[in-house]
């Protein structure tokens, strides 16, 4: 099975339930990512673990040969996350579920809750790249909390004072979300809220502050010097959860409208916009001297043809893994589509005899790749002009680049044409 499978056990009796439940993971779950096994019973799910890894579970709290929730300490003692589905909510039973560990303890009450269960597998599997760092001069508080957020997949980070905060914080600039208690020594919350939102908008990095201080105007204070929310200490291990949730949700949301407005929907690489928004920069560089800087342009060969001879949802695919192969190749520099079959490529730190180089080996493999379509095996070749000449623009170097393309169709296509060439 591909390593990149995340694979889940779904442990109900009730055959009602289980056909929701498979319904809603056919919706929610993409099929290449997730392997979902459904079984009835706790010697079922033994025997499936024995055999496999899971990612997380989804397990019925009573079961006829696991009548007291045995099936779910079962899967904790064997480090398999687990989601609680019960048909009876019982306050003290919840309390004592959360003690052990469960992920989330749901009643099956509508079908809103088995969506709640299903996708929160989802989000367990968003949660494992997330860092989250913790702020806390407690070491029980701190680690209370970290425990929380560890069961649901993240990773985290701890500091004891905002002063260690604000280092971790520079070492590790992919945190998304800090949990920062107010009342601590040589740094308090307040300080480390405003020195954070010095260095980072509420776009990049959600905050949320803590406190057991008794005092009505902190929420306020706390979001007034920067914060995105504050929790009250104690708070129930749920209450954190949503806070934190529904913060990095948010985040995520912002993150998505940017990719729409500067990625290509079809190939997943940045668009024509955000090159020239994001390359100004290399290209001032490049003209001080600091760095040399190269750029691609490159057109798939006869694609018309490919679309006239096979129909548009291959000239699509075609698209798609020419994005893939982009992606791969050059993820330390700069590819992006132009529109239509047209690519383009950033190359800072790339002399025009390297970069000339770089791209006669991508030509190179893909041309020998190709990609099937249904029952067809498609060849594609791509021209391509390269150039390293600064000129007094980005523009102009892409206008260079483009004329290099032109002349490689020209000479007979499938060739990379440079500024010496």
């Amino acid at each position: 099975m591909d390593s990149d499978i995340k694979r889940v056990l779904v442990v109900e009796d009730n055959p009602i339930v289980l056909k929701i439940l498979k319904h809603l993971v056919k919706q929610e779950l993409n099929q290449s990512t997730y392997e979902v096994d459904y079984v009835d019973s706790m010697l079922g799910a033994k025997e499936l673990i024995e055999e496999n890894n899971y990612f997380a579970s989804i397990a019925d709290l009573n079961l006829p040969d696991s009548p007291d929730g045995e099936v779910v300490q079962y899967l904790l003692d064997r480090g398999i996350p687990c989601i609680v589905l019960t048909a009876n909510y019982s306050e003290e039973r919840r309390e004592k579920l959360l003690v052990t560990g469960i992920v989330d303890y749901v009643v099956k009450d509508s079908r809103f809750s088995f969506g709640y269960a299903v996708k929160l597998v989802h989000r367990l599997a968003l949660n494992e790249k997330i860092k989250i760092l913790v702020v806390e001069d407690s070491r029980t508080a701190r680690k209370y909390v970290c425990d929380l957020l560890l069961r649901h997949q993240f990773q985290i980070i701890e500091a004891d004072n905002g002063i260690r905060a604000l280092a971790l914080y520079e070492e590790h600039p992919d945190i998304r979300l800090i949990i920062t208690d107010y009342h601590m020594p040589e740094m308090d919350g307040f300080e480390l809220v405003r020195e954070i939102r010095g260095r980072s908008d509420k776009s990049d990095l959600a905050i949320i502050g803590l406190s057991s201080v008794e005092k009505s105007t902190l929420s306020a204070k706390f979001i007034k010097n920067g914060a995105n929310d504050f929790l009250q200490k104690p708070f129930f291990p749920e209450e954190l959860h949503c806070r934190v949730i529904h913060n990095l949700e948010s985040i995520e949301l912002i993150q998505a409208l940017n990719d729409a407005a500067h990625k290509d929907y079809l190939t997943g690489l940045h668009n024509r916009r955000y090159m020239f928004d994001s390359g100004e920069a290399l290209y001032e560089r490049a003209k001080r001297g600091d760095s040399p800087l190269a750029l691609a342009v490159m057109d798939i060969d006869a694609f018309k043809h490919i679309n006239d001879t096979y129909g548009h949802e291959a000239g699509d695919a075609v698209l798609m893994f020419m994005g893939k192969l982009l992606r791969e190749a050059f993820s330390r520099f700069l590819p992006v589509r132009f529109g239509g079959e047209e690519f383009c490529i950033l190359l800072p730190g790339l002399t025009q005899a390297q970069a000339h180089s770089l791209m006669d080996q991508f030509r190179a493999r893909i041309e020998e790749e190709g990609i099937y379509f249904e029952d067809n095996y498609l060849q594609v070749t791509m021209s391509i002009g390269v150039t390293s000449q600064l000129r007094n623009s980005l523009d102009e170097m892409v206008k260079i680049a483009d004329e290099q393309l032109h002349r490689a169709k020209a000479l007979g296509r499938n060739l990379v044409i440079g500024d010496t060439s």
